[in-house]
């Protein structure tokens, strides 16, 4: 996804973010390309979703999607903690994140009701994404 660098101080809407990436790819990809798949890194889970669904606003010539690692995984792992007794809650935190992004390829995601680590992006201590 085209997004503003690391050190820059304003952060860019879904909506610039997904006009900006949408031009590039019109310029640069074949629309005979079946499918783009973005890996989300470097955004919080909620920043990841909200960018994809305002990609999927539109009609594309390609279905956006994402490989889904940090998107899906970030909360659930964070939940889990690789506790026994952790195991219900982290599959409960997967589901929320699966229907977030499935509703986000689809674009009709909407972040209400997403929870505060979900939209902060916690990085997870010992897992490499």
């Amino acid at each position: 996804m085209v997004t503003p660098g690391a050190e820059h101080k304003e952060k860019a809407s879904p909506e610039t973010i997904a006009k900006y990436t949408l031009t590039m790819l019109k310029r640069r990809v074949p629309p005979a390309v079946p499918g783009i798949m973005f890996l989300s890194g470097g955004q919080s889970e909620v920043e990841a979703t909200l960018n994809l669904n305002a990609m999927n606003q539109s009609p594309n010539p390609w279905h956006v999607s994402f490989s889904y690692a940090r998107a899906l995984q970030n909360t659930v792992l964070k939940t889990w903690q690789g506790l026994p007794e952790n195991v219900e809650a982290a599959q409960k935190s997967l589901l929320v994140r699966a229907k977030a992004n499935s509703l986000a390829q689809l674009g009709r995601y909407s972040a209400e009701g997403e929870s505060e680590e979900a939209k902060k992006g916690m990085f997870v201590k010992g897992y490499t994404y």
